[in-house]
């Protein structure tokens, strides 16, 4: 779904990143700077901002945190890849609280998708983060830059949208949270 965003009504923004992040205002403050620099960049000639969707599996952590700040844009909605069917899904939150923000979120979702089945969990984890990249204009990726500790985790996912020369912008997630931008000329975006 590469191509140029410039002037599109709605961007897509898919999500990846990791489930145990720091609590710290922070990091939700660069999101917010990231969506704000996603709409920027996406402004049509007149400068009217587009609005926006979420695509994302809603696990712990980034998938949710950029989940919920999309969601307080006006017109934001909401897609998401589930890897497994939701009860399934679930019994990978540790808590009771964990599971009701999930179906909390899922019910204001607009598409709810689930990833045909697969040989394993983390096969079809990976599937969910190939959904997000194919279907994205821009990844959103809440990462430490550090090589994935599994098939499917954030930074096998950061490089097969770099691979597709897809925006990317990152958010490191320890501090001070930097923001880097990677947006290949032949993405289309800026």
């Amino acid at each position: 779904m590469t191509g140029t965003c410039s002037g599109l009504d709605r961007v897509r923004v898919g999500v990846t990143g990791h489930r145990q992040l720091p609590h710290d205002p922070r990091l939700v403050q660069q999101v917010d700077r990231a969506i704000e620099r996603i709409q920027d960049l996406a402004a049509s000639a007149d400068g009217s901002r587009p609005r926006l969707t979420a695509i994302s599996a809603l696990a712990e952590g980034a998938d949710r945190l950029v989940a919920r700040e999309i969601l307080r844009e006006p017109g934001a909605m909401l897609e998401v890849p589930l890897p497994l069917p939701p009860a399934e899904y679930m019994q990978d939150f540790d808590t009771k609280c964990s599971r009701q923000e999930f179906e909390s979120l899922l019910r204001r979702a607009d598409l709810i998708l689930t990833m045909p089945t697969s040989p394993s969990r983390t096969e079809a984890y990976e599937a969910a983060g190939h959904y997000i990249v194919d279907h994205c204009h821009v990844l959103l990726a809440l990462w430490n830059g550090k090589p994935a500790r599994g098939q499917g985790g954030t930074a096998e996912i950061v490089a097969l949208a770099l691979r597709r020369h897809l925006p990317l912008i990152w958010i490191a997630t320890e501090p001070p949270f930097s923001l880097s931008e990677h947006l290949d000329s032949r993405s289309g975006i800026g």
